[in-house]
């Protein structure tokens, strides 16, 4: 089965780390007996932040998305960087599959002449699943919704709800990363829905965590995440300075950036915890992984949160995880298993008992850990992400 695979989000020269999730499904998908070309959504326009990057941001951030080749291999898979301009997301997010579609449409006319691609797989309704329908190919799409579609574009506007529901409706199939997601999904319109989950890699038992065999190492909390507001980084803070006096060697890692770090600096000195919190700042793929299994425990009660990767992929290594309860990826997680401990939105109290009784106990964490292991190896593999996305695949083409 040949698939061309069309993403918004994926890792490039300028950011190996965007859409790695994407990424490693186009890869669980070839691995699983699918041959598998990528085709990704390059815009060309400098994002705001870098209007206020000081004298020649917007020029420097412009260079370097020109810059980025037009043709990659990322392990083994030809990515092709598909170059467009839309206008400010703010205002017209909706649209952007319409501006788009010309030069997608281009590129995948292209490719099927060398690949004769059965069947297109969008990663998300807008813009990518938008673009392909536009383009009018004429094969089945399978559209893969990551809850931006549903948490975010939909329900900010009547233009973003008239454009998920237009794509999700014409897509043969629509992949939800969680139940909750699914369900979203079939209300804003998708007609036939399937739940397939992103995976993580699984090392070796023992390999990492608080399961291995050596002295007992000071606590420490750890977020992986984009620095915004939604991610609730904020809420671990405020809890460690509830926890410094009982646990004076509790640290705080947080890997990832954006806008709110320099908010979230100027919050832990006003706790009086900055010696306490490490801001390592975006990572490649693999180091942030290994940072986040070189802690005690994950925290990230965040909200509007589709899945969460970045839970899996420590618990993996044995780290238990702290999320938010009522979020769809969370409560998914949560059921699929132990190790993983649910929280009230924006309930601090709650956040630091649950953080200090692990902490506290290291029975009870070394349970933890080896539970939200099995909990990753019996649900979530990327094994098991690829054959149910090469079904999914099988069914839309049925």
């Amino acid at each position: 089965m040949r698939v061309a695979v069309v993403s918004e989000f994926y890792p490039r020269q300028g950011d190996p780390v965007l859409g790695v999730w994407a990424h490693r499904q186009a890869l669980a998908a070839q691995e699983a007996g699918a041959e598998v070309r990528v085709l990704v959504l390059h815009r060309l326009v400098p994002p705001r932040a870098s209007l206020s990057a000081g004298p020649g941001g917007a020029g420097r951030a412009l260079r370097g998305l020109a810059g980025e080749p037009r043709v990659q291999t990322h392990d083994g898979l030809e990515v092709t960087y598909v170059r467009y301009a839309s206008p400010p997301r703010s205002r017209s997010y909706h649209a952007w599959g319409a501006w788009a579609a010309p030069a997608l449409g281009l590129a995948l006319r292209r490719l099927r002449r060398s690949f004769q691609f059965e069947l297109i797989h969008a990663h998300n309704a807008v813009p990518a699943g938008d673009a392909v329908r536009r383009a009018r190919l004429g094969v089945p799409l399978v559209v893969s919704v990551h809850g931006g579609d549903v948490l975010y574009t939909a329900p900010r506007s009547e233009a973003g709800r008239r454009a998920v529901a237009h794509n999700l409706g014409f897509a043969s199939t629509v992949l939800a990363n969680s139940r909750g997601i699914a369900e979203l999904s079939s209300e804003y319109g998708a007609r036939d829905t399937r739940v397939v989950h992103l995976g993580a890699d699984l090392p070796e038992p023992g390999a990492v965590g608080p399961t291995r065999r050596q002295p007992r190492r000071a606590p420490s909390l750890v977020t992986v995440g984009h620095l915004v507001a939604r991610k609730r980084h904020a809420d671990v803070m405020r809890a460690l300075a509830v926890l410094a006096r009982r646990h004076p060697s509790l640290r705080y890692v947080i890997v990832g950036d954006g806008p709110e770090r320099i908010a979230l600096e100027g919050l832990a000195a006003r706790l009086g915890v900055a010696e306490r919190v490490e801001f390592r700042g975006q990572l490649p793929p693999a180091e942030a992984i290994a940072a986040a299994r070189a802690c005690t425990l994950f925290a990230m009660p965040s909200t509007e949160e589709a899945f969460g990767v970045a839970y899996i992929e420590a618990m993996a290594g044995g780290v238990p995880a702290i999320g938010c309860r009522g979020e769809p990826g969370p409560e998914e997680i949560a059921a699929a298993g132990d190790g993983f401990v649910l929280v009230p939105p924006g309930d601090i109290e709650r956040l630091t008992q649950r953080i200090d009784e692990l902490i506290s106990d290291p029975q009870r964490l070394r349970e933890a850990s080896i539970r939200a292991r099995e909990t990753v190896a019996a649900n979530f593999s990327w094994t098991r992400c690829g054959e149910q996305t090469l079904a999914a695949y099988e069914h839309a083409l049925r």
